[in-house]
């Protein structure tokens, strides 16, 4: 089978391309420039927002490919190149995301027919981009188009530094600063979604197109479980983890953390019992796996003690002693 990627490189791309290669696919890897492939991957080259670039770059490759996984799709002009080049393959996978849920955050997500952005929303902002996005590929490739609308990926070769960024707390500092209130959390890891995109191109099942929210299953853990998680991490990698230090919601927003991106993962009580409140049925009934937020935990932190990731230095308004002031 040939499977074209678009986006070859990246977190989620790179795990799609070596499990599509690991599973003997003919494999095409497309991407804006040349990055490192697995053997055997065919590399491709071009801007896939630019229609004339993407129609050159796959005309190029002789026989058209038997699916795509389209795992980079950042901007509308993107989904419509595709569109315009791609419309004719048997399957196709597109990685959307929650975010095109018009009421996400907070949420909560009952269905994938809660409603997304709508044609009026600003295509410049990320949620109304990928629902815009979802448009314009179902409007050319009708049920032959998954729209994985994917939540927090986590796993090894991510450099987001979101998820490592707390296991790099616990292995570098004595004391943690974390939310003291615990709520469910959800993550898919990035090796279960690529082989779970892989499956619904390889062998798509009739009426298994359109939208599914693809991530882990509501309570599948905690915060405080994935903190747990980290801790376990630095101890199986033979490293001694800070304690932790629960600071209660009012006295890290008083000091100025922000949400989410001093903490990552972090929202405020009354927005993450909704915002994690997300439903995954139909992803559960098509077989999306989901894999312990320990393993996943592990192994992110083995990839980043293998590869040197670097983590910046702690910003000293997480300094307990400073919260605790």
């Amino acid at each position: 089978m040939r499977v074209l990627t678009l986006g070859a490189t990246g977190f989620l791309s790179g795990a799609v391309v070596r499990e599509a290669a690991a599973r003997g696919h003919e494999v095409v890897g497309l991407s804006r420039t040349p990055g490192d492939l697995p053997p055997g991957v065919t590399p491709l080259h071009a801007d896939r927002d630019d229609v004339d670039a993407l129609r050159a770059a796959v005309t190029g490759l002789g026989a058209p490919p038997d699916a795509v996984v389209d795992t980079c799709g950042y901007t509308v002009a993107g989904a419509r190149a595709a569109a315009a080049v791609l419309a004719d393959v048997p399957a196709y996978a597109y990685v959307s995301s929650v975010s095109a849920y018009r009421d996400w955050p907070p949420g909560p997500v009952r269905s994938e027919a809660d409603p997304t952005f709508g044609p009026d929303a600003d295509v410049q902002e990320y949620g109304p981009m990928k629902a815009e996005s979802e448009r314009v590929l179902t409007a050319a490739l009708g049920d032959r188009v998954l729209l994985a609308r994917a939540g927090l990926i986590v796993g090894p070769g991510d450099r987001t530094r979101r998820l490592t960024s707390w296991v790099h707390r616990f292995a570098t500092q004595a004391r943690v600063a974390v939310p003291a209130v615990d709520v469910p959390v959800a993550f898919v890891d990035v090796r279960d979604l690529a082989g779970w995109l892989l499956d619904m191109v390889e062998r798509p099942i009739a009426g298994a197109g359109g939208a599914v929210t693809a991530t882990g299953p509501a309570g599948m853990t905690t915060f405080h479980g994935m903190l747990d998680a980290c801790r376990a991490a630095v101890e199986a990698t033979g490293g001694r983890p800070g304690e932790t230090v629960p600071v209660p919601d009012a006295a890290l927003l008083a000091a100025g953390v922000e949400p989410w991106r001093d903490l990552p993962f972090w929202l405020p009580e009354e927005t993450a019992r909704t915002a994690w409140d997300v439903a995954t049925d139909r992803a559960r009934e098509l077989g999306l796996p989901t894999r312990p937020v320990e393993e996943s935990v592990l192994d992110a932190w083995r990839w980043v003690l293998a590869t040197g990731l670097e983590h910046p230095d702690l910003d000293p308004r997480l300094d307990p002693a400073a919260l605790a002031g």
